[in-house]
């Protein structure tokens, strides 16, 4: 049973660090393994991610109601792919691996990948070319939001490094990345309550509060991501997630 207070808080971790180079699911996961009584935290963890795409749903409504109406076929072309991919991916990671033992590595990877982030934008400034094309671009970043259903892999860090790699500018890379989660949540959250349905009742306060500090937040970073060279941006990202894997590994 998840008190309203727990939800409360595991609502708002969901909703900044779901864009942040830091597993949400593994931050609200680890809060409540240590102070809730949730019977599967890890679960609940991911069924939070409902919270933000309903933020990410609204937030980028215009640019939604542009692929559903098909008349951005480009970025319709780039998001099926990538959930064509990241789903059996996903599905396969989260049976697989052990769910706790991998954090703090898999976040000292992610860091590395958005310090080569950094090291990308500037050389794709200085020479205007690119690494992948869209659909080899699309594959590894859908591969990489699949592999992210472990705690401790970033979803947006990793998207956002796969995403560096093509020739995307930098302000339209943190919206295709936040994109890219609507599609494989929505299928993720399907199957969670389909399997594992107990916790859903006592997990609405936390949904609605995960959807609230979503929408703040990403209004904030999406700003403040204007506001500075992206190459800076990911480098500040990519700080923060080292400092995150050497705090979880000393604690």
């Amino acid at each position: 049973m998840v008190t309203f207070f727990d939800s409360l808080i595991a609502g708002i971790l969901q909703g900044i660090f779901e864009w942040l180079p830091v597993s949400s699911e593994g931050v609200v996961a680890v809060f409540l393994n240590l102070f809730s009584k949730a019977a599967d935290p890890v679960d609940l963890a991911l069924f939070l991610h409902l919270g933000t795409l309903l933020a990410v749903l609204i937030y980028f409504r215009k640019d939604w109601i542009k692929v559903l109406a098909l008349k951005d076929m480009v970025l319709f072309r780039f998001l099926f792919v990538s959930t064509l991919v990241s789903l059996p991916f996903g599905y396969l990671f989260y049976k697989t691996f052990d769910q706790a033992a991998v954090g703090a590595g898999l976040l000292a990877l992610t860091g590395a990948g958005l310090l080569l982030t950094s090291f990308f934008q500037k050389r794709k400034i200085e020479s205007d070319s690119a690494f992948w094309d869209k659909d080899k671009l699309a594959v590894f970043a859908g591969f990489l939001q699949g592999l992210s259903v472990i705690p401790g892999l970033s979803r947006s860090g990793s998207t956002i490094f796969a995403l560096s790699l093509g020739k995307i500018p930098p302000q339209q890379i943190l919206r295709i990345s936040y994109m890219m989660s609507a599609p494989a949540v929505t299928a993720s959250t399907i199957f969670l309550i389909l399997s594992e349905n107990s916790f859903v009742l006592s997990a609405w306060p936390a949904l609605v509060f995960s959807f609230l500090a979503g929408f703040l937040f990403l209004r904030l970073l999406i700003e403040f991501s204007k506001k500075i060279d992206f190459s800076r941006f990911t480098l500040v990202f990519g700080i923060l997630c080292l400092a995150g894997a050497f705090l979880e590994a000393i604690m």
